[in-house]
């Protein structure tokens, strides 16, 4: 089997061109801007995102706000913007669900590009065997209407087949799993992301649970007020008349 004979470069510009042009109408500029950037990352041998560095110094921060608490905290970077914002609104608002809230926007915003990425893919895995057939249509309108000119045929004949391949290999050989790769990136750095988040939320909880029973336990017991007569306090007897007199009230 000959594979230089299966390209065709007229054919190819046609699908491919048309499938691109395609599909920067239908989604825009920024999607597919977004996609390329995309694309770049998944492809990359390694992901932006350090799990094992960032849990490590997530782990820190944490080991220092059960120690000192967070009035007294300066959490050093994590490597990770998401999560140093998150922790700047953690000491800033002392409070778990700022934490929270910051993490699930930055996931908002941080999932915005690959989720475009993968519409956008999708979009051209469509349109991608739409322009075969027109390159179909288009080989075919250009047979010899007398076909007595054999080699015109042919040519026509191999450019209609060329054109529906290439759209048919495109998507589904090309376009889909790309998008596919995308999404299994995004979603395997979201599960590390989720597993350290929720391990965090857990240490950070236990901290402020356990700071407020020492705090609650520190409080002096309350003395009621008939007892503050002098700094010397209540005499033995005056005691005691107190404790009568709330008996005989109580029956």
């Amino acid at each position: 089997m000959n594979l230089a004979s299966m390209f065709d470069g007229t054919t190819a510009t046609i699908v491919l061109g048309g499938t691109l042009l395609g599909t920067l109408l239908r989604c825009g500029l920024g999607d597919v801007g977004d996609t390329f950037t995309s694309l770049g990352r998944a492809l990359g041998k390694r992901s932006a995102y350090n799990g094992g560095n960032v849990r490590a110094r997530m782990a820190r921060v944490v080991r220092d706000i059960q120690q000192d608490g967070l009035l007294r905290s300066d959490p050093l970077p994590t490597g990770d913007a998401d999560f140093d914002a998150a922790l700047h609104a953690l000491v800033g608002k002392r409070s778990v669900a700022a934490f929270k809230a910051v993490l699930a926007e930055q996931r908002r915003l941080r999932l915005a590009p690959a989720e475009a990425a993968i519409r956008t893919l999708l979009q051209a895995a469509e349109l991608a065997p739409v322009f075969g057939l027109a390159g179909t249509l288009l080989s075919l309108s250009k047979m010899p209407s007398d076909g007595i000119d054999r080699s015109a045929y042919m040519v026509a004949i191999g450019m209609a087949v060329h054109a529906t391949l290439y759209g048919l290999m495109a998507a589904n050989l090309l376009l889909a799993p790309l998008a596919r790769l995308i999404e299994r990136r995004a979603r395997t750095e979201e599960v590390e992301r989720q597993a350290l988040i929720d391990w965090v939320e857990y240490e950070l909880a236990d901290a402020f649970m356990v700071r407020h029973d020492r705090r609650h336990a520190e409080q002096p017991v309350p003395v009621p007020a008939e007892f503050h007569h002098d700094a010397q306090g209540p005499k033995a007897g005056e005691v005691y008349d107190i404790m009568m007199q709330r008996t005989g009230n109580a029956a």
